[in-house]
C-alpha cells in the first residue's frame, strides 16, 4: 500500500470568523454590578507604587534644598576660591616659575568658582545670573593673577608695562588661561 501525504490544510480557517474574533470589543459603558459577596477595589493596586514614588521624589527634592544657601554666601565662597586661584597663579608662575601648570591652575580656578557659587547660592540664583557671576569672578581671578605676575616681575627689575611683559614672558598662555577658566566656570555654574 502506498503512503499518501496529507495535501489539505491542517486547520480550516474561516476568514470571516477570524476577523470577528480579532476585533476589539468596545468596553461596557456600565460595568456589571458586583454580585453579593464579590469585592471590588476602589482603585488598582499599582497606585500605591505611584504614591510611594511621588513621596520619595518629594522627600529627595526637599532634602537637596540647603536652608543656609543664599546669594551672598555663594558669591563669598566663589570670591574666596577666585582669590585663592589668583594667589596660586602668582605663586606658581612667578615665585616657583612653574609656567607649565598655570593653565591647570586657571582651569581649577574657573571650575572651583562655578562649583562654589552653585553650592553656596543653591536655588537662589537663576542659571544665567549664576553663569554670569561665575564668569566675572573666574576671569577676574585670572586677570588678577596676571597682574600679580607682572608685579612680581617688576620686583625683579622689570620695566615693561603689564601687556608687554605678559606678552613677552608668557605669550599665548595668558589667553589660554582666560579661555580655560571661562569655559570651566561656565560648565560648572550651569
Amino acid at each position: 500500500m502506498p503512503v499518501r501525504a496529507y495535501d489539505a490544510r491542517v486547520t480550516d480557517i474561516d476568514d470571516a470568523a477570524s476577523d470577528e474574533a480579532t476585533k476589539e470589543r468596545p468596553p461596557d459603558a456600565n460595568p456589571a454590578t458586583p454580585s453579593p459577596g464579590e469585592r471590588r477595589l476602589a482603585r488598582p493596586p499599582s497606585d500605591r507604587y505611584r504614591e510611594a514614588e511621588a513621596a520619595t521624589a518629594a522627600a529627595e527634592a526637599e532634602a537637596t534644598i540647603d536652608p543656609a544657601a543664599s546669594v551672598a554666601r555663594g558669591v563669598a565662597l566663589a570670591a574666596a576660591v577666585a582669590i585663592m586661584g589668583a594667589t596660586a597663579i602668582v605663586f606658581l608662575g612667578g615665585v616657583l616659575t612653574f609656567t607649565e601648570v598655570l593653565l591647570v591652575v586657571a582651569g581649577f580656578t574657573g571650575g572651583g568658582v562655578g562649583i562654589a557659587l552653585r553650592w553656596g547660592a543653591g536655588t537662589h540664583l537663576g542659571g544665567r545670573r549664576r553663569v554670569a557671576i561665575a564668569l566675572v569672578l573666574a576671569l577676574g581671578a585670572v586677570a588678577l593673577g596676571q597682574l600679580g605676575l607682572w608685579q612680581y616681575g617688576r620686583t625683579e627689575g622689570g620695566v615693561l608695562g603689564p601687556l608687554d611683559y605678559l606678552g613677552q614672558v608668557y605669550g599665548p598662555l595668558v589667553l589660554l588661561e582666560f579661555a580655560v577658566a571661562g569655559v570651566l566656570a561656565w560648565l560648572a555654574a550651569r
